[in-house]
């Protein structure tokens, strides 16, 4: 099952705020959180325990998975072990994750922790890191892999080198996550805070587009918001993104007949596996309306992402739905009955032979 979650840094905020935000999240289906204990430095253990302990007790009263970022020097800081994680335990996590870890052997070790606390790696390293846990034998059900966030513009991963990463997790059955931006936040648990996303592309990119871009990769299950606040209306975004298949938010035409309206918004839709370099063909419509009348009424040349229905000047092909990939001219047999918000266009590179898809109306 694919997921969402929020951070929440108790270190750098008002508590009563943190706990406001969690129940705000549960609301609206949340069930990951990202925490720091990398950042708690300066404080006692019993401080950082008592501190979290809060945060934590809501948390769980929501069900919902909490990991906390942390490397070797936070374990020998609380008095942790790699056979001893009670601590962790204590205070209510789920799991911890390892920014910087250890040499392969310790990580397999704590998988098998009598907590079934999660041990979650970087995938962000691109290095064999993965394949030397694998070689320890570790316990797969307890192990995770999640991205890195980079408050630093410009910083952020390239768009290959993510798939690589993420690849070498997935192929190994790892679940993963990786983390987007929310545009109305305003902090992360370091002094710069430039938005905090895994793909530099994501920066400035609507936070629901960014989601829809990680779910659709295919290699991402759990989508997590790096800064805090986010805004109640980003969260409710988030929350209505189909996590299972690619929805491309769209603007149908002025005066779309109604069928051509419930075919774009209401039928169900997936790409021929023959698939072509110039549309993405949604067939079953025209199987299902034969026989019902489809009027060229808007035929302009096609520009990418047009949604268009074939006319009744196509015969069989009446009533099939196309998804435009790049400019063609137009016949004067297809029309253009709605088209893929700007934001949203990249989307279409990810829909491969057999991928199921949908359309939403922009709000």
């Amino acid at each position: 099952m694919k997921r969402l979650g929020i951070s929440v840094y108790p270190n750098h905020i008002d508590m009563d705020k943190v706990v406001e935000y969690i129940e705000l999240a549960a609301k609206y289906g949340f069930s990951r959180i990202f925490t720091c204990l990398i950042s708690a430095e300066g404080k006692s253990t019993e401080e950082i325990v008592s501190e979290f302990k809060v945060m934590l007790d809501v948390a769980n009263k929501h069900n919902m998975e909490v990991i906390a970022d942390l490397d070797p020097t936070v374990f020998k800081n609380l008095g942790a072990s790699i056979t001893d994680l009670s601590m962790f335990k204590k205070m209510g996590l789920s799991g911890i994750r390892l920014d910087a870890g250890f040499s392969g052997n310790e990580e397999s070790i704590m998988t098998y922790n009598k907590f079934g606390l999660k041990v979650e790696l970087n995938v962000s390293n691109g290095t064999k890191y993965v394949d030397n846990v694998m070689s320890f034998r570790p316990n797969v059900e307890n192990l995770y892999g999640c991205h890195n966030f980079y408050p630093h513009v410009y910083t952020g991963l390239n768009y290959d080198y993510f798939i690589k990463c993420s690849e070498q997790f997935k192929e190994l059955g790892i679940k993963t996550a990786a983390f987007v931006n929310a545009p109305s936040a305003e902090f992360g648990p370091w002094p710069v805070s430039e938005g905090l996303c895994t793909l530099e592309m994501h920066r400035d990119m609507p936070i629901d587009v960014q989601a829809k871009h990680l779910f659709a990769t295919g290699l991402i299950d759990d989508v997590i918001i790096a800064n805090c606040f986010a805004s109640e209306d980003e969260l409710k975004a988030l929350s209505e993104v189909n996590r299972e298949m690619l929805q491309l938010d769209v603007e149908v035409v002025e005066d779309i007949p109604a069928i051509e309206k419930i075919i774009v918004l209401d039928e169900f839709h997936f790409n021929r596996g023959d698939c072509s370099d110039y549309v993405i063909r949604s067939t079953q419509s025209r199987v299902k309306y034969k026989g019902e009348k489809f009027h060229p009424f808007n035929t302009p040349d096609i520009e990418r992402g047009d949604v268009l229905i074939e006319s009744d000047l196509y015969t069989r092909y009446a009533g099939e739905l196309q998804l435009a990939i790049k400019p063609m001219k137009n016949s004067g047999k297809t029309n253009v009955v709605a088209k893929v918000i700007p934001e949203e266009l990249f989307l279409l590179d990810l829909i491969q032979p057999w991928d199921k898809f949908e359309f939403k109306l922009k709000k």
